[in-house]
């Protein structure tokens, strides 16, 4: 009578039982590796390896090879292919350096008519010119190649990111003085007797232009609790117009001053200087941090500065930076928390709706505070 064969056993602990549950489960994993821990669950639970190989739908010698690394090195080893020496890397760094120097360049250039590479685009230019430059270990490179080789080098030549050029001159100038203007403020603030007595004030000032009157063709839905978390809107809309607001943000107390005109030219910044002119006493001088727009040094505006002498004086911010204009944090806050959801019937309901935002900010006002660079200005 023939002995009695004991298979031997792979001997899993419950960790090791728990991670090949879940990797003979997923769905995300390679299908080689799901296969073997199927392979390795079935066989511990006592399955032969000819069922379980008819089960999975594998090959006996794959059955038995996947148990055989199992008992040698342990099942974390058996789920996962083992290295191979393969086929040596044939493509040089020269290779990869020519192959980046295109992706550098726009296709334009070579003939192309777009501007700029797709990875599959920029596959095929380099598979059909590799060979005449010199790089014929690139004449068969694919696509996945190429985003290998690019990633190695951080190089994401189909897309294109944004910057602003500085073209003003005296850039480094006007942004320093604007800062100095923001540290005389905040050393005032923390200085009681001169706060207390101050006689003159400093206005961040910026137009917002293009408000929209959006109109609802539906009316909204409210939230439902468990069943609709968010207000519900129609897609649609009616446009009645658009608006301009002229703020001026007072950098001591937080006090919002705003005019709403259908537009922003020199007439309506006459306007609001003299609004501001009219708002705070006689004998205090009236700092306004702005931009270059045209309404602010034409010869209108100039003209009506020249009846008030010695009462406003302008701070100039340099060109293509309004982010050193204080009030454009307002702006910021505006559109977040009030502009973007809001819904009129009119563009006189706007109009009412932008001062009563403008009153409400005033009852509660917030004292706006510059933080960046300024501890690199000297007092």
């Amino acid at each position: 009578m023939a002995a009695k064969q004991t298979r031997p056993s792979i001997s899993l602990s419950a960790e090791e039982m728990e991670k090949l549950r879940q990797l003979s489960v997923s769905r995300t994993e390679p299908y080689d590796q799901v296969t073997r821990a199927r392979i390795l669950l079935a066989y511990e639970a006592g399955e032969s390896k000819s069922a379980l190989a008819r089960r999975i739908g594998v090959s006996r010698p794959t059955v038995d090879l996947c148990i055989h690394k199992a008992l040698c090195a342990g099942p974390q080893v058996a789920v996962r292919d083992l290295k191979r020496p393969g086929r040596p890397n044939i493509i040089t760094a020269d290779d990869k350096a020519w192959l980046v120097s295109v992706a550098c360049s726009k296709p334009t250039e070579y003939g192309y008519a777009a501007e700029t590479w797709t990875h599959s685009h920029l596959a095929r230019h380099v598979r059909k010119n590799a060979e005449a430059s010199g790089h014929p270990a690139l004449r068969t490179a694919g696509k996945v190649t190429v985003q290998r080789i690019l990633k190695e080098h951080d190089i994401k030549p189909h897309k294109t990111s944004y910057y602003l050029e500085k073209r003003d001159p005296e850039f480094e100038e006007k942004m320093a003085q604007v800062l100095v203007m923001y540290k005389e403020i905040e050393i005032f603030r923390q200085t009681p007797e001169k706060n207390e007595n101050r006689r003159e004030t400093t206005i961040s000032y910026d137009e917002k232009p293009g408000i929209q009157a959006i109109a609802n063709v539906a009316a909204d839905l409210s939230p439902v609790p468990h069943k609709y978390p968010a207000w519900g809107r129609d897609y649609e809309c009616k446009r009645h117009g658009t608006v301009s607001l002229m703020a001026g943000l007072d950098l001591h107390d937080g006090h919002v001053h705003g005019l709403v005109r259908d537009r922003h030219r020199s007439r309506e910044f006459i306007e609001f200087l003299e609004e501001i002119d009219h708002y705070y006493p006689s004998d205090w001088k009236l700092k306004l941090v702005l931009d270059n727009h045209s309404a602010h040094i034409s010869k209108e505006t100039m003209k009506w500065l020249a009846g008030r002498p010695g009462r406003f004086e302008f701070v100039f911010t340099p060109k293509h930076a309004s982010w050193l204009n204080m009030v454009e944090i307002l702006f910021s806050k505006m559109t977040r928390s009030f502009l973007r959801s809001l819904r009129v019937t009119s563009k006189d309901e706007l109009i009412e709706r932008l001062y009563r935002y403008i009153n409400e900010l005033n009852e509660s006002t917030v004292v706006f505070r510059w933080k960046y660079r300024l501890d690199e200005v000297l007092v």
